[in-house]
């Protein structure tokens, strides 16, 4: 089941863009046949208040989520206000009347990863973090349930960031069509609007409105606490008791009632010609709501269209050529839903063709019953997909949340699983038939009008913008400190278990860590056969070849490795990036022979079928025009080749002339040379036996062997520009710029890299709590995220600044930014900031060691960039190691305003004035 969420205040790049199409998928619980239950120990209490509270001790790590849901969203907005409920969630993070400060300030500075989104039915806030921080988050969220600083200033500040956020998402072609088609298929209901809001009814929002909505829909009754991990109940809920305990009820919550479903009358495709990069279709059926009976089976419907490479629309539209994706998924909510179907043609495919083939598709499966073969791998993908989301507690709580707040009992899960365990092909037959109906489809295309997979034009200049700004003064951490709550920051990591590690005769290097909390296995892994031994003329060979290994090998073809794979549940993908080819796989523990011996597979006896090779480079071009057509993707890419000279790697871009330059001998001869056992690194954790794993990776790599020496490059030294450089490629048909700042920086092995990550903690690690994020989004509200980064690896890579802004804005934020780094030169950090960034990367440090897959990830970065396994272990004392002198030298040595390329692509009215 999918729903779709709304994530702001994000932590990383993913999040910070994320309300889109079925960007979040929660899950709804584990496979019975696991003999593990996630409902199983939570325990609910409901306060005299009428707050539900929902726990579940989890002792798997030293860590803890707190997670409060509300039961509103933009289902219960009317005319006029449409954005309201996300509108509100923004102001949430502005303070309270006893503690006026940016919250999410509060979180950084306790090591929170923390997190919020607005969807249809709900609005929630999370929060993990080392257990001893548990009591300062749960008076937090009390305190913002009821007390929340809304005024004139801010609603107008976070009005500013609403809008700039809802331009980013107007840049998408895809979101435009789902406006369009949301639109026609639910006229009269709030779920045809986006949640998000739209920018009419955001500029009129009136501070009456604001606080009414949060007085009327923010009280106990309405709310779920959720708490899960390293904690004692009733210890807890005296804490609770103590805290929201204490909070009033609030007034009568306004019934909403279900709008009737209107009858589709739009026969003909919606069709939007606008600029974009490639050719969508999004078609729309209505569904019943989530308690409804039906649900179970058309999820299970849905699996057998698109759970995979081996659904039958992906054979059908991708596999033909006709698509370069597809996907669907059902939006089941409080009330009646819809069924969605998404494609991207291939280049030169015809929307109707795509369309009429589904239609097809679907119509079969009406008429004939699915095989029961198809049937048992849909059923086992969920059920492995239910385990493998809920290994961390974060996840576990959203689970319990989301059930208890849409489906009204967190104990639906159970009823949903043993539901889906009944599902038989005349069941997905009927479904298919009652939901699947064209005269109740409501379908739209989106018809490019510049599709050439060229940018547009671009403008260049050096000096400096045409404005100064000076920046305010930074935020004094001790100042903040007193409406912190208490809490302990001591940071142990002693205790964490370090990697087995070894070497197997033909140099494949392993690192295992046994993990038997759950029966799942996390593999990641690296192979040295990266973008960097891409050329010019030949940009994009390293990611076709990673694309294509799983295509086909001697014994098998890209069905049957599909199927092999999907049949279980389990994943195995590939991915080239700017140093090495990513290795990330994943299913249940009984399935790590297959995985590990399809692995060994790919990687010695990949074919490079010619008909998986032209349809892997149709879709490398579609994405190639998609980055071309997206101010991040054509931002990015004109600002690193701005830094990187030619002859360097990090200069190489795929273009559509380099795409279609590559042979399929090109590929081999890429494989034969870089693919090898001495350039391979393999992390595993997981419920699994160390000795029996040894065995099973001699067996599946022992007879890998590579000649001669692995290759090797000498990268060109990069130096600095010499004066300020500003580049504004334009792209038609933006409604929002996003601008990329700096220049190259420095590696992981550079030993100013630690005190880098806690000057970059100051200055753009969080876009809530740093200089930058509170100059320039708080303060100025010219950005919905902006955040800076040292991209280090084996090599140097790029010090960046990134930030998305109205193109009437993105000139004052440049000057502001600029202004910032000029004064962080000139007047240094705070003792008080620079103890209080160490602490907020120490305090998280420990919720990224309780996810298993992030823990993986963790190994393998380290291994690759040749530190020590211990390294796990130290990287909090390394941190805490840091010296103020080192700080004020690498801000002298790192921060160099003088020296930044800065790149805004967008539309053409974000190009600076007189320059």
């Amino acid at each position: 089941m999918k729903i779709r969420s709304y994530m702001l205040i994000g932590l990383c790049l993913s999040l910070l863009l994320s309300i889109l199409p079925f960007s979040g998928e929660i899950t709804h619980a584990v496979t019975p046949a696991s003999g593990i239950s996630f409902t199983q120990g939570v325990q609910t209490t409901v306060l005299d208040n009428g707050l539900t509270v929902l726990t579940k001790e989890v002792h798997t790590a030293p860590v803890v989520s707190v997670q409060v849901w509300y039961k509103v969203g933009s289902r219960n907005e009317g005319p006029g206000i449409n954005g309201i409920s996300h509108q509100l969630e923004h102001l949430m993070f502005k303070g309270t009347t006893d503690r006026p400060v940016q919250f999410g300030r509060l979180f950084s500075a306790l090591g929170s990863q923390f997190n919020a989104f607005t969807s249809y039915d709900e609005t929630a806030y999370y929060g993990t973090v080392q257990r001893d921080k548990l009591d300062a988050l749960l008076m937090l969220e009390s305190d913002r349930m009821k007390n929340a600083l809304i005024n004139p200033e801010q609603l107008t500040s976070e009005k500013r960031v609403v809008i700039s956020e809802l331009q980013g998402y107007e840049n998408s072609p895809n979101y435009r069509l789902d406006r369009a088609v949301m639109r026609a298929a639910f006229p009269n209901r709030a779920y045809g609007l986006p949640v998000g809001g739209t920018k009419a009814d955001v500029e009129k929002f009136t501070l009456e409105q604001v606080r009414n909505y949060y007085q009327t829909y923010y009280s106990p009754e309405n709310a779920t606490l959720v708490v899960t991990g390293d904690f004692d109940t009733k210890a807890l809920l005296k804490v609770v008791q103590d805290t929201f305990g204490k909070l009033p009820q609030g007034a009568k919550i306004p019934t909403v009632t279900a709008s009737a479903t209107a009858a589709v009358t739009q026969k003909k495709p919606i069709l939007l010609k606008q600029p974009g990069s490639a050719a969508l279709l999004q078609a729309v059926y209505p569904l019943p709501d989530i308690k409804h009976p039906d649900v179970p089976a058309i999820d299970v419907m849905d699996a057998i269209l698109t759970g995979g490479r081996s659904s039958r629309l992906y054979q059908a539209v991708v596999e033909s050529g006709l698509a370069s994706s597809v996907n669907g998924g059902a939006a089941e909510l409080i009330e009646p839903g819809w069924y969605e179907i998404n494609a991207t043609a291939a280049p030169g495919q015809e929307l109707s063709k795509i369309d009429q083939v589904i239609q097809e598709t679907l119509a079969k499966l009406q008429q004939q019953p699915v095989t029961a073969e198809e049937l048992e791998r849909a059923k086992t993908q969920m059920q492995a997909s239910f385990v493998l989301g809920n290994q961390d507690i974060t996840s576990q709580a959203s689970q319990l949340g989301y059930n208890q707040t849409t489906a009204g009992d967190y104990h639906f899960i159970e009823k949903y699983l043993a539901a889906i365990a009944k599902v038989t092909p005349a069941d997905i037959q009927r479904v298919a038939k009652t939901y699947l109906n064209p005269a109740k489809k409501t379908i739209g295309f989106f018809e490019p009008t510049q599709a050439d997979g060229k940018p547009g034009t671009s403008s260049a200049g050096s000096g400096r913008t045409v404005e100064n700004f000076s920046p305010g003064k930074p935020v004094d951490p001790a100042e903040l400190a007193k409406y912190l709550p208490k809490a302990t920051s001591v940071t142990d990591s002693s205790t964490q278990t370090l990697p087995q590690q070894f070497t197997l005769n033909n140099g494949l290097q392993v690192l295992l860590l046994p993990d038997p909390s759950l029966p799942v296995i996390n593999l990641s892994g690296q192979i040295d056969a990266g973008n960097e031994f891409d050329s010019n003329q030949k940009a994009g060979l390293a990611n076709l070849t990673a694309n294509n290994l799983i295509n086909g090998t001697q014994t098998k073809d890209a069905l049957t490795l599909a199927k092999t794979l999907e049949d279980r549940g389990a994943s195995l993908d590939f991915a080239a990036n700017r140093e090495g080819v990513n290795i990330s796989a994943q299913g249940l523990s009984t399935n790590l022979p297959i995985l590990v011996q399809t692995l060994a597979d790919v990687l010695q006896n990949a074919t490079f079928p010619p008909d998986q090779l032209e349809l892997s480079r149709q879709r490398a071009l579609t994405s190639v025009k998609y980055q071309l057509d997206d101010p991040r993707g054509l931002g990015r890419r004109v600002f690193q080749q701005a830094i990187y000279p030619e002859n360097h790697p990090f200069h190489s871009f795929p273009t559509i002339e380099s795409l279609k330059n590559i042979t399929r001998d090109d590929l081999l001869r890429f494989y034969k040379e870089h693919y090898r056992p001495d350039t391979t690194t393999i992390t595993l954790v997981g419920d699994f036996n160390p000795v029996e794993v040894k065995a099973l990776l001699n067996q599946a790599f022992g007879k890998w062997s590579a000649t001669g020496k692995p290759p090797v490059i000498n990268l060109p030294s990069v130096p600095f520009r010499q004066t300020l450089t500003r580049l504004n490629p334009v792209i038609p048909g933006k409604a929002e710029a996003v601008t990329y700042l700096g220049y190259n920086g420095i590696s992981r092995k550079d030993p100013r890299y630690y005190a880098a990550l806690v000057l970059n903690q100051i200055l753009g690690g969080d876009t809530l709590s740093s200089r930058l994020g509170t100059e320039i989004r708080d303060r100025l509200g010219l950005t919905y995220g902006i955040y800076s980064g040292f991209a280090a690896g084996i090599n140097p890579g790029p010090f960046l600044i990134q930030m998305q802004t109205a193109p009437r804005d993105a000139q004052k934020a440049i000057a502001s930014t600029i202004a910032l780094l000029q004064q962080l030169r000139e007047q240094g950090v705070t003792e008080a900031e620079f103890n209080t960034a160490k602490r907020s990367i120490t305090n998280s440090y420990p919720v990224d060691l309780a996810n298993p897959s992030e823990v993986a990830t963790i190994i393998l970065n380290n291994a690759v960039l040749g530190l020590s396994p211990a390294e796990i272990r130290e990287f909090p004392n390394r941190i805490q190691a840091v010296s103020m002198p080192q700080i004020q030298q690498a801000i002298k040595e790192l921060i160099k305003p003088d020296n930044l390329v800065i790149v805004t692509a967008g539309p053409g009215d974000t190009l600076p004035s007189g320059g």
